[in-house]
């Protein structure tokens, strides 16, 4: 999947590994992801990631390095939720920080959306990024989602209690 602006998802390779280290090993970017990541992120870490993902059980996962000019600079996925959610996805990104606020990952959502739509039965995909994330937040108004509502003292991360916000993306022939 590709667009004019030159922004890919791609299938991961072992052989990102390396690259995939380089994007995260980064305190500004892992400020903003979930706790499961290790830092520092090592090249065996990349491995790890990589293989569960390409292993993972079909129709459950779908993730994809995100490449800029031919280099990995960041990596995007959508998990399907289970059970009376199981048509509902959750959506996590990251870039590389020198490829903040070029517009990259506004396209990288709305590429992974447009693939997630068209190729499964998911209808809603949502994301909650930290409130204090304001990047991230005006990405997803970019690629179309919507603010549902703020979850007040949502989750804890380096021993704050932060605020998420609820955004959520629903298949366009439901709308």
């Amino acid at each position: 999947m590709a667009n004019e602006a030159g922004v890919r998802l791609s299938e991961w390779k072992i052989k990102d590994a390396a690259a995939l280290a380089e994007t995260i090993n980064n305190e500004k970017v892992t400020a903003n992801l979930r706790d499961g990541i290790p830092f520092p992120y090592t090249e065996k870490d990349g491995e790890e990631f990589i293989n569960k993902t390409l292993s993972a059980e079909k129709d459950t996962q779908y993730g994809f390095s995100i490449t800029f000019e031919g280099k990995v600079i960041g990596s995007i996925g959508v998990y399907r939720r289970e059970n009376v959610h199981r048509l509902t996805a959750e959506i996590g990104y990251y870039i590389g920080e020198p490829y903040w606020g070029k517009g990259i990952i506004t396209d990288a959502i709305k590429q992974m959306c447009e693939y997630v739509f068209k190729n499964t039965d998911i209808v809603r995909i949502f994301a909650t990024p930290y409130s204090h994330n304001k990047a991230s937040c005006r990405a997803l108004e970019k690629a179309g989602f919507q603010l549902e509502g703020v979850m007040r003292c949502e989750a804890i991360k380096n021993g704050k209690m932060l605020d998420s916000m609820m955004y959520a993306l629903i298949k366009p022939a439901l709308i």
